[in-house]
């Protein structure tokens, strides 16, 4: 087995390095255009933003790691950080390429394979900073978008099951949807396609992660403790510094969606702090009103809700207006954990009802309040003008969770009959952290046996 890994990873190598040479030469030839240029500022603001939104993941992990029991916070973490592992290198050798050159309606081409003609001159994508910048940035949303997925699946997912599923996902379920919604003449986008609006993943990230999420659950059947021997969360402040991490990093991911350092990203900045902090009320309104008590959990739920809202649309709507869809976003989300809970399906951090109701929600929104008056490059809403819009947004919903839906599931039967996916009953009631990483958060059973001499 050993042998056969090391030549696949032996012929991809060469097949790579046949366009190192040409990307190189790029690299290094004289002549670059200002985006190559030391202090070309729409650069160092994409480098940022990249940063910023890489940032997302380990907040991603620490919100999820939370919520979960301590027996298996690591193998939580875990799950978002091989996430940055493989696509950080699966992004450069083939997930680019598919998701963003030029190919068909549906699908990139194998034009930028190894990053072949991926070098510093500028792109059609951001006429502004080098084609590489791009890439570079691009491969964070690439990250975070199946590590949201293992939300649904905490606790009883095998790793090394996770792990082929990442690799395939992005492939079959992310690609496609990026190449639609953002490549040039995809299916939906507003460069040669049907003209959706996204500004930065409502549908791209969290209707695609929240959809895959839901299948996952579904697929793996309950925990063995759902729903009756559930933990609360173990470390609530875990919780709220992921929910600050995120919240940070998601600047960089709504902002450095303007691809430059722009009045739009101003524009965008400014929508995304606002739609978060109207989320994060309106949860701990709700939570006073029917439960009597406002809530740590609730304000960091309910920020995320509002920035999960505000994505499609923070570089096409007025701050006004991402109060707004903050406010609505939340209160649906909140809504739909409680009939979530009710159907008793078993996912297990909320990452449906606030990924993939929230991303619904927001593109929804965005075909309401969208307005050219705040970018001239995109379309009215059903509010300025133009009703077409929101039929537009409500038919890419449907795509993507058709694509979603069905590849997720796909993927999973294949994964399930190769390398297994759920853990045996025995490893799961021990805990994922023993079981599947031979280590422990807290060292709780060392610390109990010194307790006992």
């Amino acid at each position: 087995m050993l042998k056969k890994i090391t030549l696949i990873v032996v012929l991809i190598l060469l097949i790579v390095g046949g366009t190192m040479d040409n990307a190189f030469a790029q690299v290094q030839s004289p002549g670059f255009p200002p985006a190559a240029n030391n202090g070309n500022a729409s650069t160092a603001f994409i480098l940022i933003c990249a940063a910023l939104v890489l940032l997302m993941t380990p907040g991603l992990a620490f919100f999820y790691g939370g919520f979960v029991r301590t027996r298996n916070v690591l193998n939580t973490l875990m799950m978002s950080f091989v996430a940055m592992a493989i696509i950080g290198v699966t992004w450069v050798l083939w997930g680019y390429s598919f998701a963003f050159a030029p190919g068909n309606a549906f699908f990139g081409g194998l034009e930028w394979l190894g990053l072949n003609d991926v070098g510093l001159q500028p792109s059609e994508y951001a006429p502004q900073i080098p084609h590489l910048a791009f890439m570079a940035y691009q491969g964070m949303f690439a990250i975070i978008a199946p590590a949201i997925v293992s939300g649904a699946i905490a606790e009883r997912m095998s790793f090394t099951g996770y792990s082929v599923f990442v690799v395939l996902w992005s492939i079959f379920v992310y690609s496609p949807i990026a190449h639609m919604v953002w490549g040039i003449g995809g299916l939906l986008s507003l460069s040669g396609g049907w003209g959706a609006l996204d500004f930065a993943g409502g549908t791209v990230v969290h209707i695609s992660s929240g959809v895959s999420a839901f299948v996952a659950a579904t697929y793996l059947k309950p925990r063995k403790t759902f729903p009756d021997k559930l933990s609360p969360p173990h470390n609530v402040p875990f919780v709220l510094l992921g929910a600050g991490l995120l919240w940070f990093g998601w600047f960089g991911f709504n902002a450095g969606s303007a691809l430059e350092a722009n009045n739009l990203a101003v524009v965008a900045f400014v929508n995304t702090n606002t739609s978060a902090a109207a989320g994060a009320l309106t949860w701990l309104i709700l939570e006073r009103a029917l439960r009597g008590k406002p809530t740590a959990i609730g304000v960091a739920t309910g920020s995320v809700a509002g920035l999960v809202g505000i994505t499609p649309a923070a570089g096409f709507v007025t701050p006004i207006a991402a109060i707004l869809i903050g406010s609505i976003t939340s209160f649906i989300c909140f809504y739909a954990v409680s009939i979530k809970h009710k159907m008793q399906v078993d996912d297990a951090l909320d990452t449906y009802p606030i990924h993939g109701v929230g991303g619904t929600v927001g593109a929804i929104l965005t075909g309401i309040f969208a307005s050219r008056a705040v970018n001239p490059g995109a379309r009215n809403g059903l509010l300025f003008g133009n009703p077409d819009e929101l039929l537009l947004e409500l038919a890419a919903i449907a795509v993507t969770y058709f694509v979603a839906g069905f590849g997720t599931w796909i993927i999973l039967k294949v994964v399930d009959v190769t390398v297994g996916l759920r853990v045996h009953e025995n490893a799961e009631l021990q805990g994922m952290d023993i079981s599947e990483h031979g280590e422990e958060a807290y060292n709780s059973e060392y610390t109990d046996k010194i307790n006992t001499k």
